[in-house]
């Protein structure tokens, strides 16, 4: 057992002692950070620091033996999650040494979750959080700690299991005086991996204290200190230390990107790079704004100017003698409540005292429709819109990364993407997306997928990424869609040709959707083709038709959040169902979570028992990070991919948080 000295114990006192002063409050946007694990922590170490909900984070971090990817997002402000991809030096991939594929660095990858239990007050603020807690369990761990900051100084001190137990002031496990069944750990990952192992969970003879302190020297630079009580070497072949005790700067660039090194347990210097987003401060909502005013303008054109200054397209204005009706295309707010106040504002600006009845479409869909037939009868037309835009387009960069393969831990392409939206009619839409790689590394993807049962849908998803530095442009959308409204919250959308980069064919989807209400329910039906691998318009010979019912649940309550359960049969035959839990926001940022159990067993999916994953939309720099990860591409459970669903526009105006 390696000594501890007591100098360094002193000289980690001397410091916090050092830098205990003066006036910002510690527990801040600006102040928090990521950690090594892109959780909220110091260095390696959690802290009970969360963010506000909707705040979403990248961390790269490139250590010994570690370089790690991690995607953070806080669905809530009391609940922290992510998922990372690492690879690991000086374990190899496999212990075949003739193979080719086992000549490189380990990989792994797994999901990290934390949730704040309160908040600091005269006590400090608790959280609990596990790591790596469904996954190969090279890194798993989970722990208790605890944070109080005062002015620019911020405190941690907690209790770690597993990984996060291996300290030399180690002491039995609390847990187990509640149950004798704490003491034992298991070493081994339970069935095919993948799956929740409970009994892994706070376990363990021992536990293992950590503790922390991060001071803002200034608006600009962060100092970092802890005591890391991580497993060394464990499962991860890290170096015996020379201590346990790792210091740290971290240089913040603006409020988004921050720089940082350390000096981890006197063994090796680290580099860390964090981004993070705070969506209330980048997208914030907008006051109502006023139209222009011009002189000779009459009451309703001040209406229509109120309304689209606002973000409210005015297709049409009528009047009857008691009420002003408007036909309205919103697309730009998300809350029909918030709709309906604009145009109360824009109507009390314009000196309009009638009554005002709406229609509201979007994509030609009726959503709300207040003008019955005797309005329509009685009514006098005051403006219709003469010209719709007739062709939409979007032209941006896009990054697409093929993370943690088996020939190597990243892969990547940078794509010129143009999305176009051609209105053939007002309910008759035909959309494309074109692509062209201006540089990528797929090209040596070579190692085939280990299982493709019960047909090869996804799982060779290789194929065509090889194809993208073949040159020219690629196809991933030719769609043709037509929607209607037959009866008032009755929607069908028929839609045909190439509807993403692997499938094409045709089908239709029925929706019921009652704006206000919290539930809506449809059924789709989809006869699909297999596209070849050159992206333009062959096929391969594979074929099957699609029929799912789906089920849609918002809830509004102390926790907000999108359920969708759909049920069917999945594009390699398999049938089953999946339930698809998400948070949304108002500026388009949405995290989601999904798991598909299917007819197909754990023994015939292999690795990963069933499929699963997260998804996270976040529209920054043209959408730029718009990302469905699943551990592995397998071929059961997989879903059709289509540019929008009915309820993917109509639930636009439900307000949920």
């Amino acid at each position: 057992m390696k000594k501890r000295p007591k100098h360094l114990i002193k000289k980690f006192l001397v410091l916090v002692s050092a830098i205990y002063i003066n006036s910002i409050y510690s527990d801040s946007y600006e102040y928090n950070l990521y950690n090594n694990y892109g959780i909220v922590g110091t260095i390696h170490t959690p802290s009970a620091r969360t963010f506000d909900e909707g705040v979403h984070g990248v961390t790269v971090y490139v250590g010994d033996p570690n370089q790690t990817v991690t995607l953070s997002a806080s669905p809530f402000d009391w609940f922290e999650a992510s998922f990372f991809y690492t690879n690991v030096q000086d374990r190899p991939y496999c212990y075949d040494f003739t193979s080719e594929v086992c000549l490189q660095d380990f990989k792994d990858k797994g999901f990290n979750v934390k949730v704040r239990l309160k908040e600091q007050g005269k006590l400090p603020a608790i959280a609990i959080g596990l790591n790596d807690f469904a996954g190969t369990g090279i890194y798993s761990s989970e722990y208790i700690v605890g944070s109080y900051g005062i002015n620019r100084t911020d405190f941690h001190f907690g209790i770690g299991f597993g990984l996060l137990d291996g300290s030399d002031l180690s002491f039995k496990n609390p847990l187990s005086y509640i149950s004798d069944k704490f003491n034992d750990r298991p070493t081994e990952t339970e069935g095919l991996g993948g799956s929740f192992q409970p009994s892994r969970y706070f376990s363990g003879e021992t536990a293992s204290p950590f503790f922390g302190v991060s001071h803002a020297l200034n608006n600009k630079l962060l100092l970092r200190a802890e005591y890391d009580s991580s497993v060394r070497p464990g499962l991860v072949p890290f170096r015996i230390p020379e201590n346990d005790f790792s210091f740290g700067v971290d240089y913040l660039i603006n409020d988004s990107f921050s720089v940082g090194v350390s000096f981890e347990r006197g063994d090796y210097a680290s580099f860390k790079f964090v981004y993070k987003n705070n969506p209330v401060k980048t997208y914030q909502k907008s006051e109502y704004a006023r139209g222009d005013r011009r002189r000779g303008d009459n009451k309703y054109t001040q209406l229509i100017n109120n309304l689209e200054e606002n973000g409210i397209g005015v297709k049409k204005l009528t009047e009857s003698a008691g009420s002003i009706g408007l036909q309205l295309t919103q697309v730009i707010h998300p809350n029909l409540q918030v709709v309906e106040q604009i145009i109360a504002q824009s109507a009390r600006d314009a000196g309009i005292t009638k009554d005002i009845k709406k229609d509201i479409e979007i994509a030609n869909l009726l959503v709300v429709s207040e003008l019955d037939d005797a309005y329509r009868k009685n009514s006098q037309t005051i403006y219709q819109r003469r010209t719709e835009r007739k062709v939409n387009t979007n032209t941006r960069l896009q990054f697409r990364p093929f993370l943690a393969s088996r020939e190597e831990f990243f892969k990547g392409a940078l794509l010129v993407e143009n999305d176009t939206e051609f209105v053939i009619r007002r309910n008759l839409f035909f959309n494309t997306n074109l692509k062209y790689s201006l540089a990528d590394n797929f090209e040596d993807l070579f190692i085939p997928p280990v299982d493709s049962f019960p047909a090869q849908v996804r799982s060779d998803v290789k194929e065509y990424l090889n194809k993208m530095n073949d040159g020219g442009i690629l196809i991933g959308r030719a769609q043709l869609d037509y929607h209607l409204t037959p009866k008032i919250n009755h929607h069908i959308m028929m839609s045909a040709g190439i509807f993403e980069d692997m499938f094409s064919g045709a089908g239709m989807e029925y929706l019921y959707f009652k704006p206000n209400d919290n539930y809506a329910f449809g059924i789709d039906v989809f006869k699909v083709r297999k596209r070849d691998y050159s992206w333009r318009f062959g096929h391969l010979d594979y074929e099957n038709t699609l029929a799912t019912a789906n089920f849609y649940y918002r809830n509004y309550g102390t926790i907000p959040f999108d359920m969708r359960v759909s049920a069917g049969e999945y594009l390699a035959g398999d049938v089953g169902y999946t339930l698809d839990l998400s948070r949304s926001f108002y500026n388009g940022v949405q995290f989601g979570v999904f798991a598909t159990f299917t007819d197909v067993t754990t023994e015939q999916f292999g690795e990963g028992s069933f499929d699963k994953g997260v998804y996270f939309n976040i529209p920054i720099y043209g959408n730029l990070i718009n990302y469905m990860w699943r551990p592995l591409t397998k071929d059961p459970g997989a879903k059709l991919n289509r540019k929008n669903t009915l309820h993917d526009l109509l639930v636009r105006l439900q307000p949920i948080n």
